[in-house]
C-alpha cells in the first residue's frame, strides 16, 4: 500500500497539509479514480448577532485500490480547502478550525451521527456538531470492522507547551474575522472492512467573540471508498 505522511505548516491565517506524493499503479486494473465533490457552505447566526460562514471548497478524492488486490483495504487520497468568515461582532472574534473526517464500514454516515459507534478524535452532539476528543491526534489509517466508525484529523500542527515539551495540535487557530485550511493529497488507508465503505469530511470550528463561545460544523458529501 502507498502511504503519504501529512505535515500540516501554518502561516498567518492559514494552515497547508501537504504530502509527498507516491507512485500510482500503472496497469487498466489498478488505474485510480479521481472523485470531483461538491464542498459545500453553512452560515449561523450566534446569540450575539455574529455571522459565522464555512466553505469546503476545491474538494476531491483519488481513490487507489489496494496494492494486494483484496477487498480488505482502501486507499484514497483526498484535498480540499476549509475557509471560515466572521462578520457582524460586536467585539473582538477569533476561533479555531478542526477539519477532518469520518470513515464509515457498512455503516451510514449521510446524518453525521454517532449510530455507527463513531469513535476517536472527535465527538458529535445532536445538532451534528463536532468537538474534538482530549488528546486527539491526527492520521488516517484506519482498521475498521462491519458497523464500526472512526474519525480523525488532517493537521498535526507541532509546537511548544508552556514548559517548552514538544506537543501536536489537530486545529488552527486564527484571531480577526477570517481563517482558513487547506490540505492536499492527506491519505485515507482502511484496513479489514469486507464490505462497502465510506468517506466525509466535516470542518468544525470554535467560534470565540467577547460574549460567545460555541461550535459550528460543516459536513461535506459522502463519498463511496468501494
Amino acid at each position: 500500500m502507498n502511504i503519504r505522511k501529512t505535515v500540516a505548516r501554518v502561516a498567518g491565517v492559514g494552515a497547508v497539509a501537504t504530502a509527498a506524493l507516491g507512485l500510482f499503479s500503472t496497469g487498466a486494473a489498478n488505474a485510480d479514480t479521481f472523485v470531483p465533490l461538491p464542498g459545500g457552505e453553512i452560515s449561523k447566526t450566534l446569540s450575539d448577532g455574529t455571522v459565522v460562514t464555512i466553505k469546503l471548497v476545491g474538494e476531491s478524492a483519488n481513490i487507489s485500490p489496494s496494492m494486494g488486490s483484496t477487498p480488505l483495504h482502501r486507499n484514497a487520497w483526498v484535498s480540499a480547502s476549509a475557509q471560515v468568515q466572521l462578520s457582524g461582532a460586536p467585539g473582538a472574534t477569533g476561533g479555531k478550525i478542526f477539519p477532518g473526517y469520518v470513515v464509515g464500514c457498512q455503516v451510514n454516515i449521510a446524518g453525521g451521527d454517532t449510530s455507527g459507534g463513531v469513535t476517536g478524535g472527535a465527538s458529535w452532539d445532536e445538532k451534528g456538531n463536532v468537538t474534538p476528543k482530549a488528546g486527539a491526534t491526527g492520521g488516517g489509517n484506519l482498521n475498521l470492522g462491519p458497523g464500526q466508525a472512526k474519525s480523525f484529523y488532517v493537521l498535526d500542527e507541532e509546537m511548544a507547551d508552556d514548559f517548552g515539551n514538544e506537543v501536536h495540535k489537530v486545529r488552527n487557530k486564527f484571531s480577526g474575522n477570517s481563517g482558513s485550511v487547506t490540505w492536499a493529497d492527506e491519505t485515507i488507508g482502511l484496513n479489514g472492512c469486507a464490505g462497502y465503505a465510506q468517506a466525509r469530511a466535516f470542518v468544525s470550528v470554535e467560534v470565540e467573540t467577547d460574549t460567545v463561545v460555541t461550535w459550528v460544523t460543516l459536513w461535506g458529501q459522502p463519498f463511496s471508498l468501494g
